[in-house]
Order: structure tokens, then C-alpha cells, then sequence
């Protein structure tokens, strides 16, 4: 593509030559001659200054001066990666129908055009929606159903009767529906508590690679629209997690905690069981939550977390305690303690 054509399909300002080919997209540190990079937030003005492409994506407004050639436009990020999508290869398809390999029982129903891969198993009174994809080695629990349009990939275990919506997008090696963590003692025994209840997820939720969702004791644990789920994330029974939430990897959430709407938990946090965290708040990386967070608070860091403000604050007094500890020894020596 020149990037004349690019600039036209963006709808973007194009300062330079519009006849200069680009073969490829980079970042701004590994772009080279004949790639475009884009530029949206000011920490990487550095790698700006320094990139070796032949043209960025920049905001509109910007008036920095750059060796390469520079689209203004309204979002950086996201023109780069229409521009990304151009040079990157095909998704891989999977033909509809169901491989020889693959066992599904009978009594399942399966919508027009799903995809069955190699060894996966469906079970009696599964039921699997139009055009959505079983990756190899993916099991489909009995009674479980599955919405029109979802990807499932490879060696993804869904349990018994669990609920699932459209367009749910499921990485390799989730569990959804294993048994909550319950257990009561008994004469001096850990005895399980059974784990009736089931797991429900959304339309248009995503679920990365090795995350566990647990089934309810009893009830539902509910993941709601539009969630986006990374790696590695435990969510225990009962949970649930309101509509456009993001939870990022190696989170954990203990059984009945409820996270309202749009609610962002980094790497790491830790929440504890049977609390409530109110829509719109953040919480920050290795924080622990201990207590009912109410909704639009902010953000919060620590274990057990405080307001953001006031934990950096805290932060900068435990690092200048070495400092204060210096200037009342030298206060005692002067006193003669």
C-alpha cells in the first residue's frame, strides 16, 4: 500500500510523500524502512524521535517534527491497527461440520454451520448455536448450551448444564463449571459441601487461556455481558461480575464477592469473599480487597487497599523513613543519648 492509500482510508492528514510503499507495521522502536508506526502517548516521545519508519500515525493537533512521514488522526491506536489487520495473515477457518474423530452424542443439538473439531466430545443434551467453532480436544459437559457464534479453543473443559451466551470467545486449557471450593468440618474432617448450582456466562464475553471459573454451591455464578477476562484468573463460586468489567491475569476472587459494572481489577488483586466493589472502580495491581467498595470510588492500591492518593502517600513516607531515621540519630549524638 503507498501511504497516499492508507492516509485515504483513514480519513487522515497525510504530511509527507503519499507515494512512499509500506510493506509492513511495526512498533516504533522495531519499525523499519518501508513499515508505519504509531505515536498516542507522550512517555514514548523518545522512541518518536529515534524510529527508523517510514511513516506514524500521530494525534490530530500534533505539531512535534519527525524524520518520518506522519497521519494525523483522530485515534493513533486504532487507524495503526486497521493498517496492522491489512498486512497480518488470514484467521485460521474452520469448515463446518463434525470431524470424524469427534464424539458427540445423539441427543445434542447442534445449530447450522458449527464446526466440530478432532476428539472433542458433546454430550447427552448439549446444545451448540449456529456458526460457533469446538476447537480439538474441547469437552462440552451434559445439558450445557452454547450460544451462535462463539470460538471455543482447543482443550477448553465446560462442565455440566453451564450457560453460555453469543459470541463468547474461550481460550485454551479454561475450566467453566468445576466444583466450588467448599468444604465444612465434621469430627475433625473436611467434608465437601455439594456444589449444585451452575455457571452462567454472557453474550460477548472473552475468557483467557487457563482462567477457572467455578460452579455455584448453589444458584448461578454469573459473568455478565461484555466482560473481558485474561489469563490465569480464578473466579470462585457464587461470584458475579457486572456488564463490561475487565479482570486481568492471576486475579482472584473469592466465592460470593459481586463486582458491579465496569469494574477493573489489575494483575494480581485479590478479593475477598462475600464483599461488594461498586461500578467504576479500579483496582491496582497486587492490591488486596478486604471490604465493600462503593460504586465511582476510584481507583485503590495495597493489601488491604486504600484510596490510590492516599497509598502513594504512604509509599513515599515508608521510603523516606531511612532518612528520618538518620536525622534523629544524629539528633542523639548531639543530645549525647
Amino acid at each position: 500500500m503507498t501511504l497516499g492509500e492508507i492516509a485515504k482510508s483513514c480519513g487522515g492528514e497525510l504530511l509527507g510523500d503519499s507515494k512512499i510503499d509500506i510493506v509492513g507495521a511495526a512498533s516504533l522502536a522495531e519499525a523499519t524502512a518501508g513499515e508505519i508506526s504509531f505515536f498516542g502517548n507522550p512517555k514514548y516521545a523518545a522512541q518518536l524521535k529515534r524510529t527508523q519508519a517510514s511513516a506514524v500515525f500521530v494525534p490530530d493537533g500534533f505539531d512535534g517534527k519527525t524524520s518520518a512521514a506522519q497521519i494525523r488522526v483522530a485515534n493513533p491506536a486504532k487507524c495503526f491497527e486497521r493498517v496492522v489487520m491489512q498486512f497480518a495473515p488470514k484467521p485460521v477457518e474452520f469448515a463446518p461440520g463434525v470431524h470424524a474423530n469427534a464424539i458427540v452424542d445423539l441427543s445434542a443439538k447442534l445449530g447450522k454451520d458449527v464446526s466440530i473439531q478432532p476428539c472433542a466430545v458433546i454430550e447427552a443434551g448439549a446444545a451448540i448455536g449456529d456458526r460457533t467453532v469446538i476447537g480439538a480436544g474441547t469437552y462440552v459437559g451434559h445439558g450445557s448450551s452454547l450460544g451462535a457464534d462463539c470460538k471455543i479453543y482447543p482443550n477448553v473443559t465446560i462442565r455440566e448444564r453451564t450457560k453460555i451466551g453469543d459470541r463468547v470467545i474461550i481460550h485454551s486449557g479454561v475450566v467453566i463449571g468445576a466444583d466450588g471450593f467448599g468444604f465444612e468440618a465434621v469430627n475433625n474432617k473436611h467434608e465437601k459441601v455439594p456444589q449444585l448450582g451452575i455457571v452462567q456466562i454472557d453474550d460477548d464475553v472473552e475468557i483467557g487461556a487457563n482462567t477457572t471459573i467455578d460452579r455455584a454451591r448453589f444458584g448461578r455464578t454469573w459473568i455478565q455481558q461484555g466482560v473481558k477476562i485474561d489469563n490465569l484468573v480464578q473466579i470462585a463460586h457464587n461470584v458475579v461480575i457486572g456488564r463490561g468489567s475487565i479482570i486481568v491475569a492471576q486475579a482472584g476472587i473469592a466465592g460470593s464477592a459481586r463486582l458491579g459494572e465496569g469494574v477493573t481489577l489489575a494483575g494480581q488483586a485479590g478479593i475477598v469473599g462475600h464483599v461488594e466493589i461498586g461500578d467504576g472502580v479500579i483496582v491496582a495491581a497486587q492490591s488486596g480487597i478486604s471490604k465493600d467498595l462503593q460504586a465511582n470510588s476510584g481507583a485503590w492500591l495495597g493489601s488491604p487497599a486504600v484510596k490510590l492518593r492516599e497509598a502513594k502517600e504512604q509509599i513515599a513516607l515508608v521510603r523516606s523513613l531511612g532518612k528520618l531515621v538518620a536525622r534523629v540519630k544524629a539528633i542523639e549524638q548531639k543530645l549525647g543519648l
